[in-house]
């Protein structure tokens, strides 16, 4: 069982920073890949970033160059960096774990079986 809680989202102009974090508990060692997803109204769920227990990453291509996940394994804990927001950004995000080990992770959001509640992050145009 892992258990996961997002903070740090809130409302910013475009152009701001937002640093969102996901609190990890349970059995950590289980979170071989971990993510982040977003889900605007009326859309499908995406992946944002992911990052593997390696510490490689991955990014949606709408994001890269502006967003940055990483992770404090002392502090259990999962970061998303996000600069230069801009107002298609805005949608409520979740951070993720897959809780098996593969080589590569995946950006399939079905993949994913510990999810936290989201924390909403909403850019004015």
């Amino acid at each position: 069982q892992v258990q996961l809680v997002e903070s740090g989202g809130g409302s910013v102009e475009a152009g701001g920073s937002l640093r969102l974090s996901c609190a990890v508990s349970g059995y950590t060692d289980s979170t071989y890949c971990m993510g982040w997803f977003r889900q605007a109204p009326g859309k499908d769920r995406e992946v944002v970033a992911t990052i593997h227990s390696d510490g490689s990453t991955n990014y949606a291509d709408s994001v890269k160059g502006r967003f940055t996940i990483s992770k404090d394994n002392a502090k259990n804990t999962l970061y998303l960096q996000m600069n230069s927001l801009k107002p298609e950004d805005t949608a409520m995000y979740y951070c993720a774990a897959r809780g098996s080990w593969s080589y590569r992770c995946s950006s399939r959001s079905a993949q994913y079986i510990f999810w936290g509640q989201g924390t909403q992050v909403t850019v004015a145009s």
